[in-house]
């Protein structure tokens, strides 16, 4: 702990003279450097959970991810007949960390990935973290910074968006056991709730409320609770140039803490208002 607190130090004051780095300062890039590694290792995250549900932010750590912009350079690399030209490499070493990839996925060096994560087709960006046997399913994109749980399936064509400026602005979390529907996205820090199913095409940002189906209650913006199902929808709304249809998500079903989600049932449920997962 003395040498993260350390750590931390060096790398805010870094930050208080940020305006002042270059790619030449090679002490200033190897103290960042340090800190990157340790979130690609998965030994310090963005973000985690308090006890109390709220997201607590690791500034430090996101300040560390804006310094390596600062001082690094472009590089060109080469794999096979693709080039890139980017400021970070990919990562490496997939079947030590038990990690599956398909070719056309990839993940960028400073994010983490636990064992049994399956990325097929797909991106993880620098700073998110990726639980424990969670599937990445094609075209799938994990933003910067994003928190997404164990045994996740964020399926086809889902976005992850990244939160990485302000530093202190809270990043995109998924909790464990979810289930993101095809082509969802989810931005701007909003939160997926622990063993929740977002139906395809659910749009879910901190300006979306989130409306108890069998009440009409307002749950929230941006916040799927544990447990439920939830449904892309829209309520009226009237302007003084008419009226408009404004989008929500509707919480359809509340399941039991810890309840599995039934494929077949889950589907059947889903159809009937239309949708699927």
């Amino acid at each position: 702990m003395d040498d993260l607190h350390d750590l931390q130090k060096r790398i805010e004051g870094l930050w208080d003279r940020v305006d002042d780095l270059s790619p030449a300062d090679a002490e200033a890039g190897e103290t960042v450097n340090e800190a990157v590694d340790l979130l690609d290792r998965g030994l310090v995250r963005v973000a985690e959970t308090a006890p109390d549900g709220t997201t607590v932010v690791h500034e430090w750590l996101k300040k560390s991810i804006l310094l390596l912009f600062r001082l690094r350079e472009l590089e060109t690399t080469e794999v096979g007949p693709f080039e890139f030209v980017d400021k970070l490499p990919l990562k490496r070493d997939f079947a030590r960390a038990q990690v599956r990839v398909v070719p056309g996925a990839s993940a960028r060096w400073g994010s983490y990935l636990a064992p049994g994560v399956v990325l097929m087709p797909s991106y993880v960006n620098v700073g998110a973290r990726v639980g424990e046997q969670t599937m990445v399913d094609t075209w799938a994109t994990v933003g910067s910074c994003a928190q997404i749980g164990a045994r996740v399936h964020l399926s086809g064509g889902v976005g992850i968006g990244g939160v990485l400026e302000p530093p202190n602005a809270v990043p995109v979390v998924v909790e464990d056991t979810a289930l993101v529907g095809s082509r969802s996205m989810v931005t701007q820090g909003a939160r997926v709730g622990r063993g929740a199913v977002l139906a395809e095409g659910t749009v879910l940002n901190p300006g979306i409320p989130v409306v108890d189906a069998e009440t009409g209650e307002e749950l929230g913006r941006g916040v799927v609770p544990a447990w439920s199902v939830a449904v892309p929808a829209a309520r009226r709304r009237v302007y003084p140039g008419g009226e408009f249809f404004m989008p929500c998500v509707l919480v359809i079903k509340k399941l039991e803490e810890g309840e599995r989600h039934d494929k077949a049932q889950l589907n059947a449920l889903l159809r009937a208002h239309g949708v699927s997962a």
